[in-house]
């Protein structure tokens, strides 16, 4: 035996109890100590064979082996028992884990790819041969040609589950998707799908200006290649200041998002300067209004997009044109009539970013410059971060927003279709809690509550995972997502097979009405998702539950790029370790 061998098994086998102590406490001492020999190992033939223990109490124990078979049968199986049993339980408690893991994660990145789908199967117009969608054909390729419009119109994208195209939601989608490649374009790039995103805002840049819908298209369940019937054209002047409003915030957007392009990029915001300065220009024959409360500009659009003002379009279309061309005059009317959009706002949308609503996501732009490019005087107060801190005490507080009990906030419980709000507040969450990390800082205050970084990234991961399955009903709202999802999908083009036949008004009202499932896959489609008791019911027939749209889907696509992990190679000295492009936004922003 070595002298370390031997020394390990003095300090154990030399054990001593104390009185009172009432454990065994480890002694190198001889005092009360046992020594146990059972004589399995060959007697040494040297002097020291006949020396005393060394011990004052010792115990011979003599094991004869009769059975040498016996013998080695005992041995194997203990050294089974000592070194493959610990082995296997190690890997049973890996693999276990692992699964557990599996079973509560996301693939966020499978999840982006999938929603951005979905607005290649909402296209119109003429179809890339190599198109994704394979139940879609090109359709719509007489928009505009109706009546006395004769305007181009080919192209854009349906708004959801109808034959229907609007300017006012097409706009805001733009915007969206564009401010998500501004903040994030290195997370596009890592996960491959920048191209994508920006073919989706390009064609709907290139979609038209004015909104074109049908009278008869609700009445029609028809897919959009068997289109056969009118499809009037509702024309909007600059009085409708909403509209105007939110063309020029997507335009102005995604001239950023394609500033490589510089002749595109130029032709974006020339127009979109043209049309704000019509839309606000001093003149007393021009009345500003609302798109929706002139009948024959947004008569049609009323019942799907009704919009309550006008000033929070213009102050998001100033903010982006301030970005787009650093014309400080842009920002100074964001700031200047801020107020008055407050003031505006209707109760029930405090707190939300959705088509109707910019002042929320407005706010936290307007936070963005000043936390990066404080510009001082005049501008301190409408930059104040309050706004913003208390609309993030407000995502995370128990108390000040209704939750469901599988874990949805309501931010419009009355208002039908709430994960498009759950979606956009995720977003705005998880960028400000990336705009608070850029500055080295783990929290932020509203009166006398806290939130902290982590605090809001749970918020913003807790709604997206709603979304994809962790929800009471343990189905993703999302088509094609995990292995449960909602198969009666209220659409058109997804309801109605692909056979090469042309299917009639009547002829499709048997697909609306039909038990069966959808013979095409909405894939990316999200859902308006369940009632206020976590409740859906995946039926054809109810749209409240089951109809996606483009602005509700960008909202989902935005909050996911926000949520994916940067990439690994990212660079933390301009905020890129965190996937976020800390000065692009600023790019045409000249300081002096």
């Amino acid at each position: 035996m070595s002298e370390t061998s031997e020394s390990k098994m003095h300090s154990v086998r030399f054990v001593h109890t104390v009185s009172g102590a009432g454990r065994i406490l480890p002694s190198a001492s001889r005092w009360n100590s046992i020594e146990l020999d059972f004589n399995l190992l060959p007697r040494a033939s040297n002097g020291y064979d006949s020396l005393p223990s060394r011990f004052s109490k010792s115990i011979d124990f003599n094991l004869t082996i009769s059975n040498k078979t016996y013998f080695k049968r005992c041995i194997y199986v203990s050294i089974f028992i000592v070194v493959f049993v610990p082995v296997l339980v190690l890997l049973m408690h890996f693999l276990t884990h692992k699964k557990e893991i599996g079973e509560n994660s996301k693939d966020l990145r499978l999840a982006l790819s999938q929603a951005l789908l979905f607005f290649d199967a909402q296209k119109s117009g003429h179809l890339r041969q190599n198109s994704t969608i394979n139940f879609r054909g090109n359709s719509g390729l007489n928009d505009g040609k109706d009546g006395n419009t004769n305007a181009d119109l080919v192209g854009g994208f349906y708004d959801s589950g109808n034959n229907i195209k609007f300017s006012f939601s097409t706009a805001y989608t733009v915007t969206l998707l564009s401010w998500t490649v501004v903040e994030y374009e290195q997370k596009y790039t890592n996960v491959g799908e920048l191209d994508h995103v920006k073919d989706i805002i390009k064609w709907a840049v290139g979609g038209g200006g004015n909104g074109t819908n049908q009278v008869d298209d609700l009445s029609c369940w028809q897919r959009p290649e068997d289109m056969s019937y009118p499809r009037p054209v509702s024309v909007c002047d600059d009085t409708a200041a909403d509209l105007v409003g939110e063309i020029v915030a997507g335009m102005s957007a995604a001239s950023l998002v394609f500033s490589g392009n510089k002749e595109y990029s130029r032709k974006l915001v020339q127009t979109a300067e043209e049309l704000f300065n019509l839309a606000t220009r001093q003149d007393p024959s021009h009345v500003p209004g609302i798109y929706t409360e002139n009948n024959a500009c947004g008569g049609q659009a009323r019942v799907f997009y009704k919009s309550s003002s006008y000033i929070d379009e213009l102050v998001w279309g100033g903010t982006w044109l301030f970005f787009a061309t650093g014309n400080s005059t842009y920002l100074k009317y964001a700031t200047n009539n801020f107020a008055a959009a407050e003031e505006e706002e209707l109760l029930s949308d405090k707190g939300n970013f959705y088509w109707n609503n910019k002042l929320t996501a407005n706010a936290i732009l307007l936070t963005r410059i000043r936390y990066f490019i404080d510009l001082g005087y005049p501008y301190e107060d409408t930059l104040s971060t309050n706004r913003t801190d208390l609309l993030m005490c407000s995502y995370v507080s128990k108390h000040k927003l209704s939750v469901t009990s599988g874990g949805l906030v309501l931010l419009k419980p009355n208002g039908g279709a709430p994960l498009q709000y759950a979606a956009t507040a995720s977003f705005l969450s998880k960028l400000y809690s990336d705009y608070l990390q850029m500055l080295s800082r783990t929290s932020g205050s509203c009166s006398s509550a806290v939130f902290s970084v982590e605090t809001l990234q749970a918020f913003a991961m807790s709604q997206v995972y709603y979304i994809l399955g962790d929800n009471p009903m343990k189905t993703s709202y999302m088509v094609g997502y995990g292995d449960r999802y909602p198969t009666h999908v209220h659409h058109r083009g997804a309801s109605i097979p692909w056979d090469g036949k042309q299917h009639s008004c009547s002829e499709g009202s048997a697909y609306l009405n039909s038990k069966g499932e959808n013979p095409n896959k909405l894939v990316g489609a999200m859902m308006g998702g369940p009632d206020n008791n976590d409740v859906f019911m995946d039926d054809r027939d109810k749209p409240w539950f089951t109809e996606p749209s483009i602005s509700s889907n960008a909202g989902l696509v935005a909050a996911l790029i926000a949520l994916i992990d940067p990439p690994n190679n990212s660079d933390d000295s301009d905020g890129a370790g965190l996937g976020v492009d800390k000065m692009s936004i600023f790019k045409n922003v000249h300081l002096t």
